[in-house]
C-alpha cells in the first residue's frame, strides 16, 4: 500500500516537473518570437477586471438588450485606437477595425486562424457541423459542396425570383399599402430562397400560411437569437438554459429532415434508373435544386441538413436585411427615390434580364451604399489555432506587429471599419451613394467577408436584392416613411433593424 501511494507521489512529482519544465519552455520560445519580429504588445482596453472581464461581458450585454453594441464598438474604437486588447475569461481578444490586419487574419494567414472550439460550441445547437462552423478538411469539403450550386447560371435565373416579389407587390396592395416592409422581406426571401434549395416554398407570403410553416419561421428567429447570446457569453455559455431555443433548434432540424429525405429519395431514383430518367428529361429544362445537388455528393442526411440549415439561415437574413435598409434609408431620402427609380425606369425591360440589372448604375451605388453603412455582418472573429505574429496591430499606434498566442482571438468590425472617414470620406456616417462613382476600396470594403471563407452565396444575395428592388421601384412611384424614429440595431448572427421599415407605398400609374 505504501509502495503504491509512493508511485502515485512520484507520478504527480514527476507530471508537475513535466509541466513546469514544458510551460517555461513554451514561455522562452513566445519570448524569442516576439524579439525576433519586433512584437510589440496592443493597446488594452481599461477594465475593473482585468482577469475575468465580467465589466466587459456585462458591458457587452447590456449594450446589445439596449440596441446599442454597435454604437459601444465605435466609441472604444474612438477612444482606444484601430486595434485593442481585452481580457474576458483568461482569454485576450483583440478587437481590431484595422484592414490590413483584418486581410492577414482572412487571408495571407488564413492557415494561422480558424471558428475555434468555443464557436463550434456555441453555435453547434442550431448550425451543427455546417460551413459557418468547422475549420480545415471538413470546412474544404463542404465548401466544395456547395460552390458549383451558385454559378451564374443559377442565380441570375428570375425564375427563381419573379413569383415570390409578384406575391409581394400584391400583398402590399392587399394591405392598402402601409407596411412594415422588412417583415414582408424575411417572409418573401425565406419563400424564394426555400423553394431554390428545397424545391418547394415554405409559404409564408400566403395569407393563408400553414402552421408548419409559420412555427418553422418564428424557430429560426428564435434559434438564432439564442445563438448569438451563447456567442456573446462565451465560457459562461453553460448558464444559457433555454428550453425554448432547444426546442425551436429542434423545430428547425425537423423541418429540414423533411426535404433531406426527399433529396436523399431523389438520388436512390437517380442512381437506380438514370436511363429511363434521361429518356423522360431529354429536351425538358428541370427545375434547380439546390439541396437535390448536395445529394449527389453525398448520402449522410446530418450534414446535407447542417449545410441547408447554415445556407438558408445565412441568405434569408443577409438578403432580407440588406432589402430592409436600403428601403429604410429610400423612405428617408426621396432625393435618391427619384434618382435611383429613373435609373430603374430607364433601364428596365419586360421581362427583367441581368444584363438589364447590370445596366442600372445608380442601383449598385446604392446597395454598395447600404452594405457600407449596414454590413450584413457588423462583427466577426477568428481563433488563432497556434502561436503566430501580425504585421500590425502591436504598439501605441498600432504599427507594430503584434504576437497572437494560440487560443487568442481576433474580433474585427467592418460596421466600425465601414464609417472610417480616411477611407471613405470626411462624410462617411451620411448616406451618399454617389460616392461610389468613383470609390474603388480594397480590404476595408467587406460586406461578404474575403479570403477563402469569401461568402460563396453573395452574387446570389446582390443579385435577388438587386431584382426586387428594381421590381417595387417599377410598381410603386413613391414611397413614404412612417416612422419618426432613428434605426436601432438588432444584432444576432446579422444585421437587421429592430424598428422596422414602417412606410407607405404609392402605386404607380
Amino acid at each position: 500500500m505504501a509502495f503504491s501511494l509512493l508511485l502515485v507521489a512520484c507520478g504527480l512529482v514527476a507530471f508537475c516537473l513535466y509541466s513546469t519544465v514544458q510551460w517555461l519552455l513554451t514561455c522562452r520560445r513566445r519570448s524569442l518570437m516576439k524579439r525576433q519580429h519586433g512584437c510589440l504588445p496592443a493597446k488594452q482596453l481599461p477594465q475593473l477586471d482585468p482577469i475575468m472581464g465580467t465589466d466587459i461581458v456585462m458591458q457587452n450585454l447590456e449594450a446589445a438588450k439596449k440596441h446599442g453594441f454597435l454604437d459601444l464598438l465605435r466609441t472604444r474604437h474612438a477612444t482606444n485606437g484601430l486595434t485593442f486588447t481585452t481580457n474576458t475569461y483568461l482569454r485576450t481578444t483583440i478587437n481590431t477595425c484595422d484592414p490590413t490586419l483584418i486581410q492577414n487574419v482572412l487571408s495571407f494567414q488564413f492557415q494561422d486562424f480558424g471558428m475555434g472550439p468555443l464557436r463550434r460550441k456555441s453555435a453547434s445547437p442550431l448550425l451543427g457541423q455546417g460551413i459557418f462552423t468547422t475549420d480545415d478538411e471538413i470546412w474544404a469539403h463542404q465548401r466544395a459542396l456547395i460552390r458549383p450550386s451558385f454559378v451564374r447560371a443559377q442565380v441570375t435565373d428570375f425564375s427563381i425570383f419573379g413569383h415570390h416579389v409578384d406575391q409581394l407587390i400584391a400583398l402590399i396592395s392587399r394591405r392598402n399599402y402601409e407596411v412594415d416592409l422588412q417583415q414582408l422581406f424575411f417572409r418573401m426571401v425565406l419563400d424564394s430562397n426555400s423553394e431554390y434549395m428545397f424545391g418547394e416554398s415554405v409559404g409564408m407570403m400566403s395569407e393563408n400560411a400553414s402552421e408548419a410553416a409559420t412555427t418553422f419561421h418564428h424557430a429560426l428567429d428564435y434559434a438564432q437569437q439564442g445563438t448569438i447570446l451563447r456567442l456573446r457569453l462565451g465560457n459562461l455559455m453553460f448558464t444559457h438554459r433555454d428550453q425554448k431555443f432547444r426546442e425551436s433548434c429542434g423545430t428547425v432540424h425537423a423541418y429540414a429532415d423533411k426535404f433531406v429525405a426527399q433529396a436523399l429519395e431523389f438520388r436512390r431514383q437517380q442512381s437506380s434508373f438514370p436511363s429511363e430518367k434521361m429518356d423522360k428529361d431529354e429536351g425538358v429544362r428541370q427545375k434547380y435544386v439546390f439541396l437535390n445537388e448536395l445529394a449527389k455528393d453525398t448520402e449522410d442526411p446530418i450534414m446535407l441538413r447542417d449545410q441547408i440549415v447554415n445556407m438558408l439561415l445565412a441568405a434569408r437574413d443577409t438578403t432580407a436585411g440588406l432589402l430592409a435598409f436600403v428601403f429604410f434609408m429610400l423612405a428617408r431620402r426621396p432625393d435618391v427615390w427619384d434618382k435611383l427609380r429613373a435609373d430603374v425606369l430607364e433601364h428596365y425591360c419586360e421581362p427583367l434580364t441581368y444584363e438589364a440589372l447590370m445596366d442600372m448604375k445608380y442601383l449598385r451605388y446604392v446597395i454598395h451604399e447600404t452594405l457600407r453603412l449596414f454590413p450584413p455582418i457588423a462583427t466577426n472573429s477568428r481563433m488563432a489555432n497556434k502561436d503566430t505574429v501580425l504585421p500590425v496591430g502591436g504598439g501605441p499606434d498600432g504599427k507594430s506587429p503584434l504576437f497572437v498566442k494560440k487560443h487568442h482571438v481576433v474580433t474585427y468590425s467592418t460596421f466600425v471599419m465601414h464609417r472610417r472617414k480616411e477611407f471613405f470620406g470626411e462624410d462617411a456616417e451620411e448616406f451618399r451613394p454617389e460616392r461610389w462613382e468613383n470609390l474603388r476600396p480594397g480590404w476595408e470594403f467587406l460586406p461578404f467577408n474575403g479570403g477563402p471563407r469569401i461568402c460563396p452565396g453573395q452574387k446570389f444575395a446582390l443579385t435577388e436584392a438587386s431584382y426586387t428592388i428594381a421590381r417595387l421601384l417599377r410598381a410603386f412611384s413613391k414611397v413614404e416613411n412612417l416612422d419618426p424614429t432613428d434605426w436601432r440595431e438588432q444584432l444576432t448572427l446579422s444585421l437587421t433593424l429592430n424598428n422596422g421599415v414602417l412606410c407607405r407605398l404609392t402605386p404607380a400609374e
